[in-house]
């Protein structure tokens, strides 16, 4: 009985140590690929991330997003934030943004690090 107690115990922390916290400044060197499109304070080629974590999908201002974003009803929050960065196309099918995605979880984790430092 003690064992079924202590599994279902651990399985119900497991959702919690999914992500862990990244480090900002590996994040930055992360996120160099994506310069390409992104930028903080205008939007280039792909939107403005300044302000990203939290901010609902398809939203900020003066960017022309596809349908598949601007209809996804996500809100950029770490757990979606690292679905998205790991492989936007199967995050949000239809999308046109033309990145395979990180595919090493710790990068990501640092990637997401560094864009809440710019929020």
């Amino acid at each position: 009985m003690r064992h079924l107690i202590l599994g279902v115990a651990f399985a119900a922390l497991l959702p919690l140590a999914a992500h862990a916290e990244g480090d900002a400044a590996a994040g930055e060197k992360a996120f160099a690929p994506c310069k390409a499109c992104h930028a903080f304070g205008k939007n280039g080629a792909g939107p403005d991330l300044q302000g990203v974590v939290g901010r609902k999908a398809g939203t900020k201002e003066g960017f022309n997003y596809d349908a598949a974003l601007k209809n996804s009803g996500i809100t950029w929050d770490e757990a979606n934030l690292h679905e998205w960065i790991t492989d936007p196309k199967k995050k949000i099918p239809g999308n046109k943004m033309m990145y395979a995605g990180i595919k090493d979880p710790k990068k990501v984790d640092d990637v997401i690090a560094y864009l809440k430092t710019k929020n």
